[in-house]
């Protein structure tokens, strides 16, 4: 019953979202506020779903910060709730286009201003990294990038390609990094309480002086401080009983790519 009832409430709540927030992007198309205010519409689903969601960052030291580019650990499509109120008036997130299909969220998606790219076109990755950085320095634009370039599904955290760095040096913007504690098979429809989720952001990197041989160790070293600041969250944070943490110690660090990355 309890199922039922959620997915009903969801449903509702999917139709009057995308009903206010093509309102909104259509009186105001690409504007970088957008996904400001489409993601604290989502918080609300945060109770519909009964987890609880724990900020731990400040939003006018956030706010002074950018333009920049924002990278988190990506693990399940719960990751626009989870992290609802990470996103800040200038920040738009960078996603592969076959997201415009998705019903409600791709078009969304689309007409709230972030930007999709062609990831299966490897010949453009130059001009995709181009179009970023001139984004980012005439519109004051702060990307989000997930480095991982998919969802880790509870496999703890996948390789970092490089794109998230290249694009923050070359725009000379700093590196924001924010996790999430690991929730992957934490919330269930029919159970009451799905327990805790924190997100944390970590202190901002600079990139500016970085020598293009050593964006390649500094993303592995970034994933790594990602993955010790999420295995401190894991410790703490509260979930139902029997969730089974990810193996986050056994993983190999392997090599990103140079392409840019996206939801």
């Amino acid at each position: 019953m309890l199922l039922i009832i959620r997915m009903l409430i969801l449903g509702i709540m999917g139709i009057l979202w995308l009903i206010v927030g093509c309102a909104v992007c259509l009186c105001r198309p690409g504007h970088p506020s957008n996904l400001y205010v489409l993601t604290q519409m989502l918080r609300l689903v945060q109770k519909v779903v009964g987890v609880k969601v724990t900020y731990r960052f400040d939003v006018k030291e956030l706010r002074s910060r950018m333009p920049a580019i924002f990278v988190g650990n990506h693990q399940t499509n719960w990751d626009i709730v989870t992290v609802a109120d990470v996103p800040q008036p200038g920040l738009v997130c960078i996603g592969k286009k076959s997201l415009i299909w998705v019903p409600v969220f791709g078009i969304l998606f689309y007409l709230s201003g972030n930007i999709l790219i062609d990831r299966t076109n490897r010949s453009r990755n130059g001009e995709e990294f181009l179009s970023l950085v001139r984004r980012v320095r005439k519109k004051n634009l702060s990307l989000w990038i997930f480095p991982e370039g998919h969802r880790s599904k509870g496999a703890g955290m996948l390789p970092f390609k490089t794109g998230a760095v290249h694009t923050a040096k070359l725009a000379g913007v700093p590196i924001i990094p924010f996790v999430t504690s690991s929730y992957y098979g934490q919330i269930k429809l029919n159970r009451w309480d799905n327990g805790e989720i924190i997100v944390e952001m970590l202190p901002p990197r600079d990139v500016s002086g970085l020598e293009k041989s050593e964006i390649r160790s500094f993303t592995k070293q970034l994933r790594q401080d990602m993955i010790a600041k999420i295995m401190e969250l894991d410790k703490e944070v509260r979930r139902p009983e029997g969730f089974v943490l990810p193996d986050y110690k056994g993983e190999n660090n392997g090599d990103g790519e140079s392409s840019p990355d996206e939801v």
